[in-house]
């Protein structure tokens, strides 16, 4: 009778979370030209962490998720279930109940089960932040020398390798880096990992400010607020004094404070006195899906039914399409067919049923997160964890109000959720017991 042969000892220490820094490493692949926005390598390697977790879990017998966070993570699952057989064709169902299962179950649930410790939240915050160290340089490069995507007539956007058909790809990327530096730099851990941190935070707010995105500025603004808040008054201090030298660095070393971003810095108020296009549309679609949820309040018109019912309820002020050029691509006229909104979205598809089902969830996890972010600042290791956490789920609900999900980047959203899941649900029901194993 032959036995497996055990794993050597470097392969059973191994973090099972590197199947997930693979998802997060694969986002700095370029996103190839033209680009319709279907699944890409980042997408692939997330099905394969599941299935990693699965494999793990049957070999190890191990309790998969607690109640708790079955009910967290499953909730959402009836009320797509029902908005799937209300989609205008089997195919669009289908396709819309896979996405939204990938983003907001399967692959958070993955990330759940598949940290360990502390340590291993470490580790993916620190990915996030190399992820958005890499697509920043892409970026600032692409700005420096002329070759981003089109801004004002001019190739100056950044964009990072995602493309003009992804323009607000690279500002979220560098928005979770930037999150994730204030909350390691804010912690309690050693000086090294703090001052790295704390020069990433700078060196990441030069891209965001040229990604020209002001739903990423509004949102990492507001963030960043929020976690000096919870920081404490002394690092929030601190904090402040790097975020000025940010400032120097933005507006003296680098010139950052052209015309151009006074100017789109301005837009944001302009919402009633002569807006631009852009956010003319935005409000415009906002409406539309508005009106499909007045038309059907608890169910929605479906998944993927935003597009086909876009101008049925839509006035005349609507675009109907988006120019994108530079980057690498030709000049492209981009439909709009979702509101960048999340919260209209859903509630525009799925009604009320499936607003309260995925908010519902994401509020439990605001709640579970800063319960444990109260415990450690008290007493124990983790206050970085517990900030980089909040911080994250914060940045994502506050930007949901401005984008929705699609294109490359959304798989990074799934993998927020786990790891904010991770603290909210396990993390932080041992916080203050050390960096035991969870």
């Amino acid at each position: 009778m032959t036995h497996a042969l055990p794993l050597p000892v470097a392969a059973r220490s191994l973090s099972p979370v590197l199947p997930v820094v693979a998802v997060i490493a694969l986002l700095a692949l370029p996103v190839p030209p033209g680009g319709e926005g279907g699944a890409g390598p980042a997408d692939a390697m997330s099905a394969l962490a599941v299935l990693f977790c699965l494999v793990r879990l049957l070999r190890r017998r191990r309790r998969p998720l607690s109640r708790t966070a079955a009910v967290v993570l499953g909730l959402p699952v009836a009320g797509l279930a029902l908005a799937a057989t209300g989609a205008s064709s089997p195919g669009a169902g289908l396709t819309g109940l896979g996405r939204y299962l990938q983003v907001f179950v399967l692959v958070p649930a993955a990330v759940l089960l598949l940290v360990r410790d502390r340590r291993d939240l470490r580790v993916l915050a620190w990915s996030f932040v190399a992820l958005a160290g890499w697509q920043g340089a892409v970026g600032v490069h692409q700005f420096a020398t002329g070759t981003g995507a089109s801004y004002q007539g001019e190739m100056i956007r950044a964009v990072g390798t995602f493309g003009p058909q992804d323009v607000m790809g690279m500002a979220t990327v560098v928005s979770f880096g930037l999150v994730c530096a204030v909350g390691l730099a804010l912690g309690r851990t050693s000086a090294r990992q703090r001052t790295v941190a704390a020069l990433a935070v700078c060196a990441l707010a030069v891209p965001l400010a040229l990604s020209f995105s002001r739903g990423a500025w509004i949102a990492t603004a507001v963030t960043c607020a929020v976690q000096l808040v919870l920081a404490g008054p002394r690092r929030a201090l601190k904090a402040v004094a790097v975020g000025a030298a940010a400032g120097v660095v933005l507006v003296g070393g680098f010139g950052v404070g052209s015309s151009m971003l006074q100017e789109r810095v301005g837009s944001i108020t302009q919402v009633t006195d002569a807006p631009d296009q852009s956010v003319t549309d935005r409000y415009t679609m906002w409406a539309a899906a508005v009106g499909m949820w007045r038309e059907r309040p608890l169910t929605g018109v479906g998944l993927k039914g935003f597009p086909e019912h876009r101008d049925a309820h839509a006035s005349l002020a609507l675009s109907s399409a988006s120019d994108t050029d530079g980057a690498g691509s030709g000049f492209v006229r981009q439909p709009l067919l979702s509101p960048h909104n999340m919260y209209l979205l859903i509630l525009g598809e799925q009604g009320l049923i499936g607003l309260l089902a995925l908010a519902g969830g994401w509020l439990a996890l605001l709640v579970g997160a800063l319960r444990g972010l109260v415990r450690v600042r008290r007493r124990g290791p983790g206050l970085d964890c517990a900030l980089v956490a909040c911080g994250l789920l914060v940045w994502q609900l506050v930007d949901f109000m401005y984008a929705d999900i699609g294109g490359p980047s959304t798989v990074l959203t799934a993998v927020l959720l786990g790891l904010v899941a991770w603290w909210a649900l396990v993390g932080a029901e041992v916080a203050g017991a050390g960096e035991e194993r969870a």
